[in-house]
């Protein structure tokens, strides 16, 4: 009788632990597709960072964790004929913008843009000086050869994007919270599976009494 408990355990445990591990994997891809979104890159105004037709992925974020650097997923009607756009965040709320038409500043800093499409070919921009007013972004594309921008709407705050407009930022991939957890559940179903079929076969092995055949 002993032995028939054990495999009995065996099986709830072995049971248990598939449950819990699609709840973990399931779970995981149902939280990143309801924070996350799938986008394709249609223009150029990206390049060479993100080239015309790659797939990338949008995570939800809020105004005040937005930063420098972020590149963003924005719908903006009256600009953009409402079609949403991705662009990088050169400046928040309060900060002083200044370019030559070429070189940035950041609040009399220089910007560093390892990310930039440095064709020399590319078409230079008219000089600009401007404050983002608070709650407002200011956005310029990597290829700024061909990137329609907040440079060509400086009559309207200064260029600024409304972070309200912000649909999302891009990322790299899904979070790390939700990759270790879709793992530890793929881990959890294989060992529940391997306890299952462990105790179906240690089961198969006693005859009705608990008595080993």
């Amino acid at each position: 009788m002993r032995r028939q408990e054990t495999t009995r355990r065996l099986r709830t445990v072995g049971r248990g632990m598939v449950v819990g591990g699609l709840v973990l994997v399931l779970g995981g891809i149902g939280f990143f597709f309801v924070t996350h979104r799938g986008v394709t890159v249609r223009g150029a105004s990206m390049e060479p960072t993100y080239p015309v037709g790659e797939r990338l992925f949008t995570e939800r974020v809020d105004a005040d964790a937005v930063r420098r650097g972020d590149v963003l997923l924005i719908r903006v009607p009256e600009r953009y004929r409402d079609a949403p756009v991705i662009q990088r965040v050169v400046g928040t709320g309060g900060d002083h913008v200044v370019s030559d038409g070429d070189r940035i500043t950041v609040n009399g800093r220089p910007l560093d843009e390892p990310y930039r499409n440095s064709d020399p070919m590319a078409p230079a921009s008219d000089p600009y000086d401007v404050r983002v007013p608070e709650g407002f972004l200011f956005l310029l594309g990597d290829n700024r050869g061909n990137s329609n921008d907040s440079r060509y709407f400086l009559d309207d705050h200064s260029g600024g994007v409304a972070t309200s407009a912000v649909l999302g930022r891009v990322t790299e991939g899904p979070p790390l919270g939700i990759v270790a957890a879709g793992a530890l559940g793929v881990v959890s179903i294989l060992g529940g599976a391997g306890l299952w079929w462990y105790a179906a076969r240690r089961r198969s092995r006693t005859d009705a009494y608990g008595i080993p055949r």
